[in-house]
């Protein structure tokens, strides 16, 4: 199926028109499929924290291209128009800064520092490319638009969808993968509802998919461009026993650890001491281990966020406050 395609491999971004081909510059790889007036039927390409091929597949791409042929041969996509000349990674400000191979998520840190400098940049926009999963659609990996799983209680579930139903249309954009997904997430800039077309085996539905607060919010920490906002944890875990749990009435299932004898300047210039046993940060206590409690803080908060953590120090329970770093 690739042989009816013109394929064209690009190791350098440097000269390409950001305005035409928008992606999530943190994916290891991505794909547009397109025709000779720059008419974009899709984009393949997409992963989430669990793993670079988490959402991409052989199969799945080959059901991609199958669509875009489809496409291609309906002879009615045109390419969208741009005002303006082209802008490339050159084009940013920070630009100056990069030298050799300038990766994807470079030029998105490039993008992040204009915002800053600017005093543009919004909290929000970490979250880009929102993964249908947020709406409670989980697509099929190898059927690209097919719905995999419908989240109980979801706005996917309350519009209609269910599972083996397949996604035609998002918020306007035509889908056949995870990425056409993700990208037409991302540019639903409105709180409004989210038109979605889907085929339930018999008819194509129409249905609008209601947007709770915080919607966009997904787990942030693979995304290499963000390293400089995210921040660290230095906490040194010892894991307690079940006996300690007991003795200490701290449930079996909650996150909590002690803190082991070195402890990190960050966290003893708050008042962190070794032997310390962590009981929550930010919030109220989770369940789950010392990774989950360390990765919710990741997951939850930037650098230069003042959180309190709850410790229990010699049988008493002690609030530390520390800004993260």
């Amino acid at each position: 199926m690739a042989r009816q395609f013109v394929r064209v491999r690009l190791t350098r971004i440097d000269a390409i028109d950001l305005r035409r081909f928008k992606f999530d510059l943190d994916l290891t790889w991505a794909c547009f499929f397109m025709n000779s007036e720059q008419a974009i039927y899709g984009r393949y390409g997409g992963r989430d924290a669990s793993g670079a091929d988490s959402r991409q597949s052989l199969k799945g791409l080959a059901f991609a291209l199958g669509k875009a042929l489809e496409a291609h041969k309906a002879g009615t996509a045109r390419p969208e128009p741009l005002d303006g000349p082209a802008f490339t990674i050159r084009n940013f400000k920070s630009a100056g800064m990069a030298r050799g191979c300038v990766h994807c998520h470079n030029a998105k840190e490039m993008r992040i520092a204009d915002a800053k400098a600017d005093g543009r940049w919004r909290r929000e926009d970490i979250h880009e490319y929102p993964p249908p999963d947020n709406l409670g659609i989980v697509l099929d990996v190898d059927s690209g638009n097919g719905v995999a799983k419908v989240v109980n209680g979801s706005a996917a579930e309350a519009a209609g969808l269910r599972p083996g139903h397949r996604v035609t249309r998002l918020a306007g954009y035509p889908v056949a993968s995870f990425a056409d997904a993700s990208f037409a997430l991302d540019n639903w800039r409105t709180d409004k509802p989210v038109p979605v077309t889907f085929f339930d085996g018999k008819d194509a539905r129409e249905a609008m998919l209601a947007l709770a607060p915080g919607w966009r919010k997904t787990n942030i920490t693979w995304r290499p461009s963000l390293l400089d906002v995210l921040p660290a944890v230095p906490f040194r875990p010892d894991e307690l026993t079940a006996r300690e749990r007991t003795e200490l009435g701290i449930p079996a299932d909650q996150a909590a650890f002690r803190q082991g004898p070195r402890v990190h300047s960050t966290l003893s210039e708050a008042g962190i001491k070794a032997g310390d046993i962590i009981l929550a940060i930010g919030e109220g206590p989770i369940k789950g281990s010392s990774d989950d409690l360390l990765g919710h803080v990741r997951r939850n908060y930037l650098k230069g966020d003042t959180v309190e953590i709850l410790v229990l120090r010699e049988s008493k329970p002690v609030m530390v406050r520390v800004i993260l770093k």
